[in-house]
């Protein structure tokens, strides 16, 4: 798409738990601090099937998803400095149309955008905002997460051990690193049973992986021989009732459970442990601060591979590959990799 042109594709949600359709919109001119960005490869994650299924999180419609694009700077807006045309970048994207990734320009703010490091490509890079995002809200943040210090402040867990449910998924996979990055002695994860699995999570910083189909006797007892100190921190990336209570079972009196979905839980029912829900949008003024400093460390983690991307699939047909992929998420048919759609595919 030529530079000088004003109009792009967009996949609009027509209607609340409507029907996705690629339609036509301006390309927006950024602001202060603000880029545009030519989305080369935007991500596609739960919340977005969650919010055509659901209705949620949308007020206004016709709605563009997506939080997770990477591409090619094109305008540089007032008050930005690290940036130039041309630049290689990633960027965590914001639920306004003019923000939001599935189409082929969006408005980044570069507080919460990096250069991409020559070694990843745009879908690599594509598939890191918001699951790392997610990550560092649920291990650091104060009011919605479990509120340790983070490693770019200095934090260090040495000799304490953590567990993180769902270590397979996108959101799993940047906490087991992000554990590693702040120390933790023992990063216990549970997944599929296989050895391609077990490999690669200990490649990210796992110490134990154990069978995600564990009872949650078993999966107590288990913890319990190899955690040798209590648990006092336990990120429950998938949170469905079951994975809640058995993390709320292994969980020290003191310790916090941190989950990704409404809790199914009793605060009153274990003495000083708490439980709270963490959402990883960098634009929201409780996780802003966090989200700035993180993300002023992770181009470096990304270059020097302290940090690794997500799995990848690459889904064909442009913006209308988008529909197929959240219906496949949608049914549980998406599971260790992220999708990854090329929005200049579409004509």
């Amino acid at each position: 798409m030529s530079t000088n042109q004003t109009q792009q594709k967009a996949l609009f949600l027509q209607t609340k738990q409507g029907n996705l359709i690629v339609g036509d919109r301006i390309i927006p001119h950024p602001g202060q601090g603000e880029l545009l960005i030519q989305v080369c490869a935007a991500g596609l994650n739960p919340v977005d099937y969650k919010i055509k299924e659901h209705g949620v999180f949308i007020k206004d419609y016709p709605a563009i998803l997506g939080s997770d694009a990477s591409g090619v700077v094109e305008e540089v807006g007032q008050g930005v400095q690290d940036f130039s045309k041309g630049d290689r970048v990633f960027t965590h994207g914001f639920y306004t149309n003019d923000k939001a990734t599935f189409q082929q320009h969006t408005l980044a703010t570069a507080s919460f955008t990096d250069k991409i490091p020559s070694k990843l490509s745009f879908d690599e890079a594509a598939s890191v905002p918001l699951g790392f995002d997610t990550a560092v809200t649920g291990l650091y943040g104060k009011s919605n997460g479990a509120g340790i210090t983070p490693p770019w402040e200095g934090g260090n867990y040495d000799g304490k051990p953590i567990i993180i449910m769902g270590g397979s998924g996108s959101v799993g996979n940047y906490a087991i690193q992000l554990a590693r990055l702040s120390g933790f002695s023992k990063i216990i994860t549970t997944a599929s049973p296989s050895h391609t699995a077990t490999a690669y999570l200990k490649s990210l910083g796992a110490t134990d992986v154990l069978d995600r189909h564990l009872s949650s006797d078993q999966l107590e007892d288990a913890v319990r021989k190899i955690a040798g100190s209590p648990v006092k921190v336990i990120y429950d990336t998938v949170s469905l009732p079951g994975t809640q209570r058995a993390a709320w079972n292994i969980l020290a009196p003191d310790g916090t459970l941190v989950l990704t979905l409404p809790s199914q839980v009793k605060e009153t029912e274990g003495k000083q442990r708490k439980v709270v829900t963490t959402f990883g949008n960098p634009h929201n003024n409780e996780n802003k601060d966090l989200a700035i400093g993180a993300w002023h460390s992770l181009e470096g983690w990304l270059e020097n591979g302290q940090i690794k991307p997500n799995k990848i699939e690459v889904l064909g047909h442009g913006l209308e590959g988008i529909k197929g992929g959240l219906e496949r998420m949608s049914r549980g048919q998406v599971s260790g990799v992220k999708l990854i759609a090329h929005p200049q595919e579409s004509v």
